[in-house]
């Protein structure tokens, strides 16, 4: 009878841990997928100016000249430098003022010769006129044996290049122009 106590006990016993073992649940939670896709900010600029303009110099007259820098949409927030190269003898034969908005660099850390402006973000393209009123004046003080004198190799001469560099060092600071300057990788 012992025996057969025993066995009874332990079917009963299997049967209470078979129901409170099914019975038991255990608290669970899945959360779905983060994806962090990393793309990149970019500054993207062109330089272009009219095409088939006259540029014979009569003493006196103005001429049409306008060249513009654009900062494509979508570039991050940059300084944007425009560099200016007279020839040589440019000086004795015309002028120009740059258009507003421009600053000219210190001729320390900056060259003199190079102008520059902050540019904010845009969804548009965003462009910047060079130079006053579109126009390089010939001076009156330009003679006909002046004018004679030139060669090609000596005419005068107005080069412009632009430049762009991001305007935020870091998520906290910014690069002041001078360090802007000293980073773009200039020809």
């Amino acid at each position: 009878m012992k025996k057969k106590s025993l066995a009874l006990v332990l079917a009963l016993a299997m049967i209470v841990v078979c129901v409170v073992g099914g019975t038991l649940a255990w608290l669970t939670a899945t959360t779905g997928s983060v994806t962090n896709t990393f793309t990149y900010g970019d500054i993207n600029i062109t330089l272009a100016e009219s095409e088939n303009l006259d540029l014979k110099m009569i003493p006196g007259y103005t001429i049409d000249k306008d060249p513009k820098v654009t900062v494509l949409a979508g570039s991050e927030k940059c300084y944007l430098f425009v560099k200016v190269a007279e020839s040589d003898n440019f000086d004795s034969f015309m002028t120009y003022d740059m258009a507003t908005g421009w600053t000219q660099g210190d001729g320390t850390d900056i060259p003199s010769n190079v102008y520059y402006r902050e540019v904010e973000t845009s969804t548009a393209n965003q462009e910047f006129g060079v130079l006053k009123d579109n126009q390089v004046t010939v001076s009156g003080d330009v003679t006909k044996t002046m004018l004679n004198d030139l060669t090609v190799n000596t005419y005068p001469t107005l080069t412009f290049t632009a430049y762009a560099c991001q305007f935020m060092k870091n998520n906290t600071e910014n690069f002041t122009p001078a360090q802007a300057w000293e980073n773009v990788p200039k020809a």
